[in-house]
């Protein structure tokens, strides 16, 4: 079996677009006719040039291969141009292409992935939601910067069986490097974490986000005033550019540190750990793909760390977490997205139930993607999949995040 064929589907979710502004979707097929369905998180240029860069890595190391050599094709594409060292784009092509060889294995054993990794460790696994509008009352933008209406959607979250629930009151992320918070963002951030807190009691553990925007002394600030309320985590507060600094925060400040959206294969997490974060946040359509982060895993387990897969963007990628997460010890939590649109893309194959993922039994990544519902919904933005705003945050105004490159209706 030999992989021969690929195809490229820029999706984009219907507004209000949670998930980011479009997801690139890769379809592998072999010589012999098995499917293998993957998605690229990598969104450093736009969808157009990265299928062009997708393809290239296809075509140049892949193409011809057997699908079984993943360790052998992720050597060629992080060795290519002579570079040897982690790269974004390149590996966000690479993962995703990754992540469709496994699903054609799982598929041509009639196994699941995880059964071909270490085998099910867990039967399910405990499920996270970022905090999204749950009522009508909850207008945007204005649901981004009211705690009340934070702590709503909290509790509507519990109601359904979550037991984690994450939020970012502190602020937009900016192009520029790491800032200090401003004094309304500190005290909005107190605020949010005190009207959640006490909606959901002890019911529920508190995730707080920064989306890296913090200089080391601010993020030490932010920290030591939101730790009375016992956040679970402190997810990546400074840039991820300067995670040496990040021991000084770990050092810092009592709550646990995360950390790893944008960072990629085992050498920048291995950075990650030996400066002190506790948990890490792989996104598994820009770390490697499943066997790089299998690895990541090992690392996180020789530090007594643990793993909390990311997700902003599409359900494939959230699938190959859920495949990663049920042969691993040292899972925590996996980020969810629920939407129409995220469940009717591969046909409602895994769902959350009461606040957890049941582990699919079915062969490959266990989804079946409806192909015609993504084509139906191609692209046809500029921008890309998230972006940081330009201009610098305001000590004058109030700050406000607008939930990551939402949609317009």
């Amino acid at each position: 079996m030999k992989l021969a064929d690929l195809d490229i589907i820029v999706t984009s979710p219907p507004a209000p677009g949670w998930g980011g502004r479009y997801w690139i979707l890769v379809k592998v097929t072999t010589d012999t006719g098995v499917i293998g369905w993957g998605e690229c998180y990598a969104s450093s240029v736009g969808p157009d040039a990265m299928t062009h860069v997708i393809r290239d890595v296809f075509e140049r190391h892949m193409a011809g291969e057997n699908p079984e050599n993943v360790e052998l094709m992720f050597r060629r594409v992080y060795s290519s141009g002579f570079t040897q060292r982690p790269d974004l784009t390149v590996i966000g092509a690479w993962s995703g292409l990754e992540i469709a060889c496994w699903d054609i294995l799982g598929k041509d054993r009639d196994r699941p992935v995880h059964a071909l990794i270490g085998g099910r460790v867990n039967d399910r696994i405990r499920a996270y939601t970022y905090l999204y509008p749950t009522r009508k009352t909850h207008s945007l933008p204005a649901f981004w910067v009211d705690a009340q209406m934070a702590a709503e959607s909290a509790a509507d979250m519990v109601d359904k069986g979550y037991t984690a629930v994450k939020f970012d009151p502190a602020g937009p992320y900016t192009i520029r490097s790491g800032h200090m918070p401003s004094m309304r963002d500190i005290s909005r951030s107190i605020e949010f974490c005190e009207a959640i807190r006490g909606a959901v009691g002890d019911k529920a553990d508190l995730l707080f986000g920064t989306h890296g925007q913090f200089s080391t002394g601010g993020a030490i600030r932010m920290g030591a005033a939101i730790a009375p309320y016992s956040p679970l985590w402190y997810e990546e507060p400074i840039p991820p550019d300067t995670l040496r600094e990040m021991q000084k925060v770990a050092e810092a400040v009592t709550i646990p540190v995360a950390t790893g959206e944008r960072l990629t294969t085992t050498r920048e997490f291995a950075e990650a750990l030996r400066s002190g974060v506790q948990i890490l946040q792989p996104a598994l359509g820009r770390s490697g793909g499943i066997w790089e982060t299998r690895k990541i895993a090992v690392l996180a387990e020789a530090w007594n760390a643990q793993m909390a897969p990311h997700l902003y963007a599409g359900p494939i990628e959230w699938a190959a977490n859920v495949q990663l997460a049920a042969a691993i010890p040292n899972i925590l939590l996996a980020e969810t997205i629920e939407t129409d649109f995220h469940a009717a893309l591969i046909r409602d194959t895994i769902r959350v139930e009461g606040g957890y993922i049941t582990v699919p039994d079915a062969p490959g990544l266990g989804i079946e993607v409806d192909e015609d519902l993504a084509r139906a919904n191609p692209f046809t933005g500029y921008g890309l999949h998230l972006e940081a705003q330009q201009a610098p945050v305001s000590y004058h105004e109030e700050n406000v995040f607008e939930g990551g490159a939402p949609v317009k209706a």
